[in-house]
C-alpha cells in the first residue's frame, strides 16, 4: 500500500500536490508545485527505481526545481526529500522507515517531526486514519503560516484505482472537514471494492437475485 496526506493554503492541492501508484510508491511535488513531476516519479517508481535515485532525476537539469519542494516513497520503504533554495523559509522535513514528511512556509522547524512521530503512534491504524494523525499533530505544532484552506487523503492498495481519495478542495476548517468525510468513507471501503469488482452481489442494492 501506499499513501499521501497533504494541506496547504492554496485551492485544489489534492490535484496538484499528490501522486501516488500501486506497487509503486508515492511522488510529492510542492511550494511553486510542477504537476508533470509526479507522474514522472511514480513512472521511474514503476521501473524499480529507489525514492534517492527519482528525485535526483526530477532534479538533474531541471532549471526550475529552486522553487520545488519534493518527496518520495518506493515501494521498499526508501524516502527522501528536496527543498529548492528559492522555496521560502522556513522549510524541512523529516522522514523515517517508509514515510517522510516536509513544509514549507512553516512556523517552526518542528512541524514535519510532529507529523512523522504521530503517523508512526497508530502502526495498526488505517492508512488513512495514520495520515490525519499525522497532519492534525502538525497543525497543532504551528502549522503554515496563512489560513489553510485545502486537503487531501490519497491510498492505494493492489488496486489500479485509489481506495481513498479525499478532498477539501477550497474553505475553513479543513482538517475537520476531512477527518469527517474519512470517518463517513471509512465503513464503506471494502463494500465500494467488492461493488468495482463484482457488482454481482447481493451487496450490490440494484442486485436481483
Amino acid at each position: 500500500m501506499a499513501d499521501a496526506g497533504v494541506t496547504a493554503k492554496n485551492l485544489a492541492v489534492g490535484a496538484r500536490c499528490s501522486f501516488v501508484r500501486a506497487g509503486a510508491g508515492a511522488v510529492l511535488t510542492q511550494q511553486v508545485t510542477d504537476m508533470r513531476l509526479g507522474p514522472r516519479g511514480l513512472d521511474l517508481l514503476s521501473e524499480g527505481k529507489t525514492a534517492n535515485e527519482v528525485i535526483e532525476a526530477l532534479v538533474t537539469g531541471n532549471e526550475t526545481v529552486g522553487w520545488r519542494q519534493l518527496a518520495a516513497v518506493d515501494r521498499n520503504g526508501g524516502t527522501v526529500f528536496n527543498s529548492g533554495d528559492s522555496v521560502p523559509t522556513m522549510r524541512e522535513g523529516h522522514q523515517d522507515d517508509g514515510c517522510v514528511a516536509t513544509g514549507n512556509g512553516i512556523r517552526n522547524p518542528d512541524v514535519p517531526k510532529a507529523m512523522i512521530e504521530s503517523y508512526e503512534r497508530y502502526p495498526d491504524a488505517r492508512l488513512a486514519e495514520r495520515l490525519l494523525c499525522g497532519l492534525e499533530p502538525g497543525l497543532a505544532a504551528g502549522g503554515q503560516f496563512g489560513q489553510i484552506t485545502a486537503g487531501a487523503l490519497l491510498v492505494v492498495d493492489t488496486h489500479v484505482f485509489p481506495i481513498v481519495d479525499l478532498r477539501v478542495d477550497y474553505g475553513p476548517l479543513v482538517l475537520a472537514k476531512l477527518r469527517f468525510l474519512w470517518e463517513a468513507f471509512e465503513p464503506k471501503i471494502d463494500y465500494f471494492i467488492e461493488l468495482a469488482i463484482n457488482p454481482d452481489t447481493p451487496t450490490n442494492p440494484y442486485y436481483v437475485g
